[in-house]
């Protein structure tokens, strides 16, 4: 029997050596008590709140909680401990200082054999260096998430500005057809091209293609887009009024070229450059005058023969200054089509990265011939992405074809 005692003595010594080591603070209330009092806390608990036993025992564990404190919060553990469940919560909670600290409370019922709640054992953890990170991961996310709808509108609002660069319709012309099909392979492109009447006489239609993607190359092609026009202003280049004379005079294709190089070197474009290729077709004439900037050439579709590439060599625009460009002339008939393209059209690749080529683009085009022009476009367009597969096309893709009709 004194051996019994013995031993229970010796194991009721080391619990209460453990609770008392514990790094955790733990302390057991009497629900039997008024207002259910704290009658033990350990070191841990003195050291995590600094408050001494003499402060506490007696007491609602309640004297912790502050102005900030979550009510809704207290109200669950409330809740649990009146009706004598565990719980486990996380509130803030105040030292003795006036600190505040988190704290994982963890309050569990101890039952007689009768099934009777005697006790409640409160287990606290402070967990503020958890909780300050998370809440400085949630801050950190919330303002990636703000930076990202920011970036997101400016990306919306820039790709709007760079479809003002699209036809936003196809001018109604007597002796031509017109047809276009574009492809950005991102948010924001770097190509873009159009469709533009200078004068009764004169359409000029061109398709720039910028290197790179991304908000630096839509921004270049932007600015590009906004000298390209028809109005008679100091900053068109297709279009100036000359002193002395009454009507504004076409720009020669090769001066836009050599002017745009001028404007836009490229070490003064973040190391940007890009093609063109530019032409002007007089409607009287039907002579097809263009110059290329390191473009891909031109396909011609005569009405009764084979395509063919029309060369014409020129250096990229930015890439040295003072350069002379060349021009060349397609002597068109009604019949005959010619498109304009990037060179996302032939450089597109499938899965096992082999490129769509000019062959596959001159069998599309020769094969929709009899189609309408802006069903040939379309149709070379879908194969371009058909090639591509599901991925899509890996750079922008650019196509504008153009169709001599009978004269009425």
């Amino acid at each position: 029997m004194l051996l019994d005692d013995q031993s229970f003595e010796f194991q009721l010594e080391l619990k209460n050596r453990a609770l008392g080591s514990s790094a955790e603070g733990i302390t057991i209330s009497d629900p039997s008590q008024p207002d259910n009092p704290i009658i033990y806390a350990n070191e841990g608990f003195e050291r995590l709140t600094g408050y001494s036993r003499v402060d506490v025992l007696g007491k609602n564990c309640r004297f912790l909680q502050g102005e900030d404190t979550d009510p809704s919060t207290v109200d669950r553990l409330r809740d649990a401990i009146g009706n004598h469940r565990p719980v486990v919560v996380e509130l803030l909670n105040y030292r003795k200082d006036g600190t505040k600290f988190w704290n994982r409370l963890s309050v569990t019922p101890i039952s007689d054999a009768s099934g009777k709640t005697t006790h409640f054992i409160g287990v606290q953890s402070d967990i503020t260096a958890r909780q300050e990170a998370e809440a400085a991961s949630r801050e950190a996310n919330e303002r990636l998430q703000k930076v990202s709808q920011r970036m997101k509108w400016d990306l919306e609002a820039a790709a709007r500005v760079q479809q003002s660069l699209l036809p936003s319709e196809l001018p109604k012309l007597d002796r031509l057809k017109i047809a276009w099909a574009f492809r950005p392979c991102d948010e924001l492109a770097g190509d873009f091209l159009n469709v533009i009447p200078l004068d009764d006489r004169h359409v000029a239609l061109y398709v720039v293609d910028v290197s790179g993607h991304g908000v630096a190359a839509s921004l270049l092609s932007v600015t590009i887009g906004r000298l390209l026009t028809s109005r008679v202003s100091t900053s068109s280049l297709l279009v100036r009024q000359h002193k002395g004379e009454l009507s504004p005079r076409v720009t020669a294709p090769k001066d836009v070229a050599k002017e745009l190089n001028r404007r836009f070197p490229m070490e003064e474009q973040n190391e940007l450059s890009f093609t063109m290729l530019y032409g002007v077709i007089d409607l009287k004439t039907l002579q097809f005058r263009f110059v290329s900037a390191g473009h891909d050439p031109i396909v011609q579709l005569p009405k009764s023969c084979a395509p063919r590439m029309v060369e014409c060599d020129g250096m990229t625009i930015g890439w040295a200054q003072d350069i002379e460009f060349a021009e060349e002339v397609i002597q068109l008939k009604p019949g005959d089509r010619i498109y304009l393209y990037s060179d996302g059209v032939p450089e597109a690749m499938n899965g096992q990265n082999d490129q769509f080529s000019r062959e596959r683009m001159l069998d599309v085009i020769t094969d929709s011939r009899s189609n309408s022009l802006q069903d040939s476009v379309s149709s070379l367009l879908k194969s371009v992405e058909d090639w591509c597969g599901e991925r899509g096309p890996i750079d922008d893709v650019s196509i504008l074809g153009l169709e001599v009709t009978e004269s009425e």
